[in-house]
């Protein structure tokens, strides 16, 4: 479980819930708008079939979990396991590799790990593994061009269903009043749905999915390159170095006691 996700989940709606209950006076009812629902909901999820391939939407509930649920290794993570692993090739050779491929978890290291142990040529390992990568990268994407789409047309069918109110106010101009306010107040809460599913909800999924890509990349490439020096045949010094080439150089020093 990703806390940082949950927990900002949890702060935004109990927020939300504060206000609305201060703002009615426990009279939750005027919150509740079904044309509201309609315009903003219905909308934007005609908005999602219109714009994404019916195999990605499939994908949804991946997304969402992926949110809430974080599994990827951490870069101290990656380079503990890849040094203990060039520590041990470099004692024993690469066939004792062959004993830690079942204790791993982690496939693209597993799918690598077992074509350097078949001697396969460093450069078809490097061609197959990064494309495994750009293949990673693309389905991340679709994650985040989901959340995307509901940040930007989720506020546009709201605007839609506040002119929409609007018009059926002027249309009444001079009647009940009652009428009047009804029409306003579809505007009004149409408006406020579309802003909550956009900013409280949307456009942070989709900036969280967007950075675990980054991180889950790196990751991979990290890994990727500790694998060529390994194979190669490398001191575990130099396996280490090519792997904190990726990290910034303020968080070099706190990693290399991990190998």
């Amino acid at each position: 479980m990703d806390k940082a996700s949950l927990i900002g989940t949890i702060i935004g709606c109990v927020c939300l819930g504060i206000v609305m209950q201060m703002a009615s006076h426990g009279n939750w009812a005027l919150f509740w708008s079904l044309k509201g629902v309609l315009m903003v909901f219905g909308g934007t999820i005609s908005v999602l079939f219109m714009a994404m391939p019916g195999a990605k939407l499939k994908c949804v509930p991946g997304y969402v979990k992926k949110f809430l649920f974080y599994k990827c290794k951490s870069p101290a993570e990656v380079v503990k396991l890849m040094s203990d692993l060039g520590e041990k090739a470099r004692r024993d050779g690469m066939l004792s590799l062959e004993s830690e491929v079942e204790k791993i978890d982690d496939k693209f290291l597993v799918g690598g790990l077992k074509m350097a142990i078949d001697g396969v040529d460093p450069d078809n390992i490097e061609a197959t593994l990064q494309a495994e990568i750009m293949a990673m990268r693309e389905r991340h994407a679709a994650g985040k061009k989901f959340f995307d789409l509901i940040k930007v047309y989720g506020p546009g069918w709201g605007l839609a269903a506040t002119l929409v109110g609007q018009i059926g106010m002027f249309a009444n101009l001079g009647g009940s009043i009652e009428v009047m306010g009804h029409m306003l107040a579809v505007s009004v809460v149409a408006t406020a749905y579309a802003t909550v599913m956009a900013n409280a909800f949307a456009g942070p999924m989709g900036d969280k999915l967007a950075l675990r890509s980054a991180e889950e990349i790196l990751g991979k490439e990290m890994i990727l390159q500790g694998l060529l020096s390994i194979q190669a045949g490398d001191n575990p010094r130099v396996t280490l170095d090519r792997m904190l080439a990726f990290v910034p150089q303020s968080g070099r020093d706190a990693l290399r006691p991990a190998a």
